[in-house]
C-alpha cells in the first residue's frame, strides 16, 4: 500500500506548464546581440527575422519555432546572415521543429500530407567562396533590395555554426512568379558548420539547395518536397554522407539537381561535391509523375561524385549529363576531366527500364556505366518497404540478402567521413526514427528497430529516453540502448499503480531500439513506465493528454 501511495503522490505532483507565443521580428536580434530561445516557449517568426552580422543565435533542443503565413515581401523566415551564427542543437529526444503558424505539432494528422508552401523557410549565409563572376551573389528568396541577403567571399573554412536535429515542415511560401523558398538554403557556407539530422519535409520548393561554399552535411532526410530533393549550384564543393530522399508519388522533380556555375557557367571554383551512402527513391517507376524523369541532371559545368548509394524507383530515367556541341563549359567537360563520378552504386526500377540505354540518357556515358570497375549495378536493393503514405511501411533499410550488403567502397580517409559497411543511407538501423516528422505521423515503419551492426557503434551503456512527444495523444515512442545481449522489460502502470501495458517482455541483442506505443484505448492522464536490464531498473513519467 506505501508502495502505491508514494506512486501516486510522485504522479500527483507532475504540473502541466502552457508554452508561451514570442512573436519574433526582425527587429528582435540586433548586430553583436546573443539570443536565447528556449523549449518553454514557442517563437513565431511575423516576416523576415535576420541574425544580423555578430550576431548569435541558440536554440534548445524541444523548441518549436512557426512561421507566419504570407507571400512576397510578407513571407516569414528565418536567415543567419554573413557573420551571423546559430546553434540549433536539438536531439533525437527533443527536435528543434520549424513550421507552419497554423500546425499544432502535438497532432501529426493535423495538417493534411499535401499541404505545403505555408510559410517561408531557413536560409544559412557565409563568406566562403563561390563561382560568380563578383564572388557574391543575393540570395534565392530575399528580395535584392535587402543587403543583408548576400553571400559569398573568401573563406572556405567559414563557420555559420551548428544545426543539429532540426525538423523543417511544411515551408516553400511564393515569394513572387515561380518564386518560392526553399526548405534549407546555404549561400557560401563553409564547413567550419556543423549540420547533421535535418529533416525537410512538404517544402513547396526543393528541399535542399547549396548556392556555393564546402560545408559538410550527414543524415539529411528530404520528404515529399515539391521540386528537387537536393540541389546545388555555383561551385559547391561540400560533402554529403547519409542522404535519403523520398518523393511523392504525384509530385516532385528531381532527387538531384546539380548545377556549376551561372555567371559565367565556367567559373571556378567548379561544382565538384562529393556524396557517399545516399539513398533516393523516386515517384515510382509506376507513377503519373512525369516530371519525375530522372534520378538527377548535371549541367551548367557541373560536376560531382557519388559513391555507396541506391537510386530506386523512379518514373523515367536515371542520369542526363549536359553536353552541348562547341561548348567547354558543360558538364559533358567536367566528365572526361575526372570531375563527374559514379563507383559503388545500385540502380534499381525505373518506368523506362531497368537497362543502360533506358536509364543513362548519353549514349557516350553509358560505356563509363558498364565498365565493371565502376561497380554500377542494376540490381533490386531489396529495400525492407517502400511507402509515401502514414501506413507505417517505409523502412528503407536493406534486407540481409541485399546486394547492398557487399561491396562496398572504402570512404575517404578524411575523418570527417564514417566508415561502414552498407551502400546506401542506412544499415541495420533507421537513424530517422523518433526526431522526424516521418517517424511521428506513421510514415516509417512503426516497430522496433533491430539491434545496431554492420559499423554502426553498440551503445555504452543500458539507457532508456524520456518519451516523445510528451504529453501526447494517442502515441508516443521510447528508445531504449543495451551494450549488451539482455532480458528487456517495459511495463506501463497508471497512478494507482496498476499495469496497463506490457511494451517489451523478452531477450534483445545489444544495439538500439525504439518502442512506439498507442495508448488510444486508455483515458488522459499520467503514467508510469518501468524499464528493467541487465542490473539496471529506471523508472519515467508521461502524461497521455486527449
Amino acid at each position: 500500500m506505501f508502495q502505491k501511495l508514494t506512486i501516486m503522490l510522485l504522479f500527483l505532483s507532475i504540473t502541466l506548464f502552457g508554452q508561451t507565443v514570442i512573436t519574433v521580428t526582425d527587429a528582435d536580434i540586433q548586430p553583436g546581440q546573443t539570443v536565447n530561445w528556449t523549449a518553454n516557449n514557442t517563437y513565431l517568426l511575423d516576416g523576415f527575422v535576420f541574425v544580423d552580422d555578430g550576431a548569435v543565435l541558440n536554440i534548445q533542443a524541444g523548441t518549436v519555432i512557426k512561421g507566419k503565413p504570407g507571400q512576397g515581401t510578407d513571407a516569414s523566415a528565418l536567415i543567419v546572415a554573413r557573420g551571423g551564427k546559430i546553434y540549433a542543437e536539438g536531439d533525437k529526444d527533443a527536435p528543434i521543429i520549424f513550421t507552419a503558424e497554423s500546425d499544432d505539432v502535438s497532432d501529426p494528422n493535423d495538417l493534411d500530407l499535401n499541404t505545403r508552401g505555408l510559410w517561408g523557410g531557413v536560409i544559412l549565409l557565409g563568406k566562403a567562396r563561390i563561382n560568380t563572376t563578383l564572388g557574391e551573389g543575393q540570395i534565392e528568396g530575399i528580395p535584392t533590395t535587402e543587403p543583408r541577403g548576400a553571400y559569398g567571399g573568401n573563406d572556405d573554412n567559414d563557420n555559420s555554426g551548428v544545426v543539429r536535429y532540426v525538423s523543417i515542415r511544411y515551408g516553400g511560401t511564393d515569394i513572387g512568379a515561380n518564386n518560392e523558398i526553399n526548405g534549407l538554403t546555404f549561400g557560401a557556407v563553409g564547413r567550419g558548420t556543423v549540420v547533421e539530422y535535418v529533416e525537410v519535409f512538404n517544402n513547396k520548393d526543393d528541399g535542399y539547395e547549396w548556392f556555393g561554399g564546402t560545408v559538410r552535411t550527414r543524415y539529411l532526410v528530404s520528404a515529399f518536397n515539391g521540386d528537387d530533393c537536393f540541389d546545388y549550384d555555383e561551385g559547391f564543393r561540400g560533402y554529403g554522407q547519409f542522404w535519403f530522399a523520398i518523393m511523392g508519388e504525384d509530385i516532385g522533380n528531381r532527387a538531384g539537381e546539380h548545377d556549376g556555375g551561372t555567371d559565367p557557367e565556367g567559373g571556378i571554383p567548379f561544382a565538384i561535391p562529393m556524396i557517399y551512402n545516399a539513398t533516393y527513391i523516386g515517384s515510382g517507376a509506376n507513377s503519373f509523375n512525369a516530371e519525375n524523369d530522372l534520378v538527377m541532371v548535371l549541367r551548367d559545368n557541373a560536376g560531382g561524385k557519388y559513391y555507396n548509394s541506391i537510386f530506386t524507383d523512379f518514373f523515367d530515367k536515371a542520369v542526363d549529363i549536359e553536353d552541348v556541341a562547341g561548348d567547354t563549359a558543360d558538364s559533358r567537360t567536367r566528365f572526361e576531366r575526372g570531375d563527374i563520378a559514379f563507383n559503388n552504386n545500385i540502380w534499381y526500377g525505373f518506368g523506362g527500364g531497368n537497362n543502360l540505354d533506358s536509364m543513362i540518357v548519353d549514349d557516350w556515358a553509358r560505356s563509363y556505366f558498364a565498365d565493371p570497375s565502376n561497380n554500377n549495378w542494376i540490381q533490386d536493393p531489396q529495400l525492407a518497404g517502400i511507402s509515401r503514405t502514414n501506413d507505417g511501411n517505409l523502412d528503407p533499410r536493406p534486407a540481409a540478402s541485399s546486394p547492398a550488403r557487399t561491396n562496398v567502397k572504402a570512404a575517404p580517409a578524411d575523418p570527417w567521413f564514417y566508415q561502414v559497411e552498407y551502400i546506401g543511407a542506412f544499415g541495420d538501423v533507421d537513424w530517422t526514427r523518433g526526431w522526424t516528422f516521418l517517424s511521428e505521423v506513421g510514415v516509417t515503419v512503426g516497430i522496433e528497430e533491430q539491434p545496431a551492426a554492420g559499423g554502426i557503434i553498440v551503445p555504452e551503456s543500458f539507457t532508456v529516453s524520456q518519451n516523445y512527444p510528451n504529453p501526447f495523444n494517442p502515441s508516443t515512442r521510447i528508445d531504449f540502448s543495451l551494450p549488451q545481449n539482455a532480458d528487456v522489460n517495459i511495463t506501463v502502470y497508471n497512478v494507482r499503480g496498476q499495469k496497463v501495458a506490457t511494451l517489451v517482455n523478452g531477450s534483445r541483442a545489444a544495439g538500439s531500439y525504439t518502442v512506439n506505443w498507442n495508448a488510444e484505448n486508455l483515458p488522459s492522464g499520467v503514467y508510469m513506465y518501468r524499464f528493467t536490464a541487465g542490473n539496471v531498473v529506471e523508472s519515467r513519467k508521461m502524461m497521455l493528454l486527449k
